[in-house]
This record gives C-alpha cells, structure tokens and sequence, in this order.
C-alpha cells in the first residue's frame, strides 16, 4: 500500500521528505510486525537479539557491555533485560567477585532450544520480503548502507 494511503497524507514538501517518512513508517512497522512474531515465544525483539548475539559467542561467554556495543536498540538497558531472561533461565551470568560491576553472561541451553524453535518459524517473520526479487533484496541492502554511509 502506498505510504500517502496508510497515513493519509497528500503530499510531501519533498521527495526526501516522502522518503524519510516512508523509512520511519516502514521500520515501525516492521518493528510491530516482529513484536507480534516473538510474542508467540514469550520474548521481546531485545530478548531476541541477546539471544542471537550470545548464540554468536557459545560456548565463551560474554561482557554485558559486548552485549551492549552490538544491540540493534542502542537504547536498550542491557543489564535489565539480561536479568529478565536470567529469571527466564534463557541465559546464565557470572559476577566477578573482585568486581561486581563485570558480568559475563553465557546463553543456557534453554536459550538455545528457544532460539531453535524460534528459527523454524523466522520464515514467517521474513516473509514480507518475498514480495522483493533476490536483486531488489540485494539492492534495497545496498541503499540502506549507502544512506548510514
């Protein structure tokens, strides 16, 4: 659907300006539409992108601030949402006894098996992106570096 549609709006002042809403809009809703996905697993798209880098690091554990420096949400209270999927049993942590502010945290073999059932279904979550030729793929990657360039 056309991004003037889904807002009702006209007209843009630019085509920059159409662009910079329609890239705001469409992460919005790709954001809600994988929300929807993960809640069927009882884990944010935070949880699950700990998960996934901790998945990356297994068996070594991990520096919460690892954790941190490779979120896709910057804005994330890592050590909180850590401490969530610690009660959760989806990983395990290791405080320092010299220094209680170093944590090492290491997914658990429950955070694996999620992660698994989770990969069975992530088709579904990726789904939107058939619509979209290998090559357009491949394009619409090489646009999105271009424009963080």
């Amino acid at each position: 659907m056309r991004l003037e549609d889904e807002i009702s709006q006209k007209d843009f002042k630019t085509l920059e300006e159409k662009t910079f809403v329609n890239l705001l809009f469409t992460g919005k809703w790709i954001e809600s539409s994988s929300k929807k996905f993960l809640d069927q697993f009882d884990v944010s798209p935070q949880q699950y992108n700990i998960l996934r880098i901790l998945r990356g690091q297994y068996p070594e554990p991990c520096k919460v601030s690892l954790v941190g420096s490779r979120m896709l949400d910057k804005m994330s209270d890592v050590s909180r949402i850590i401490e969530r999927m610690r009660v959760k049993k989806l990983v395990e942590r290791n405080i320092k006894s010299t220094d209680r502010r170093s944590m090492d945290v290491v997914i658990s073999k429950r955070g694996l098996g999620l992660l698994y059932k989770i990969d069975e279904e992530l088709h579904k979550m990726y789904s939107p992106f058939l619509r979209l030729t290998n090559e357009e793929n491949l394009k619409l990657n090489e646009l999105l570096d271009k424009l963080r360039g």
